[in-house]
């Protein structure tokens, strides 16, 4: 039963940070998208259009991406708490159990 609670920490823990993540990447994802507007730092490359249509429209797909991302580790990290949760109701139902029989 010890090893049930310490899974169930541990998921917690983990879910916690799992659900942190795109406070982390928020800034950085919004100063990638707005760079993608600004291609000033790729010199003749970004002067050229269909090389900075193509360039914007890569980095337009990876932001996008990363906020694909951001929802499916929000599902995982809701999905991991909700493990977390079930094996603390299993560890408390099995000390219950494990008492009646005792008594």
């Amino acid at each position: 039963m010890a090893d049930l609670k310490k899974d169930a920490e541990a998921l917690h823990k983990a879910a916690s940070a799992l659900g942190k993540v795109d406070h982390h990447t928020t800034k950085p994802l919004h100063d990638f998208k707005a760079a993608s507007h600004d291609l000033s730092a790729f010199g003749v490359l970004g002067t050229l259009v269909s090389a900075k249509d193509d360039i914007q429209d890569g980095m337009d797909t990876i932001a996008k991406l990363t906020k694909d991302l951001h929802k499916e580790w929000e599902a995982e990290a809701k999905f991991m708490d909700d493990v977390s949760d079930a094996f603390d109701l299993l560890d408390v139902l099995l000390s219950a159990a494990a008492r009646a029989k005792k008594g």
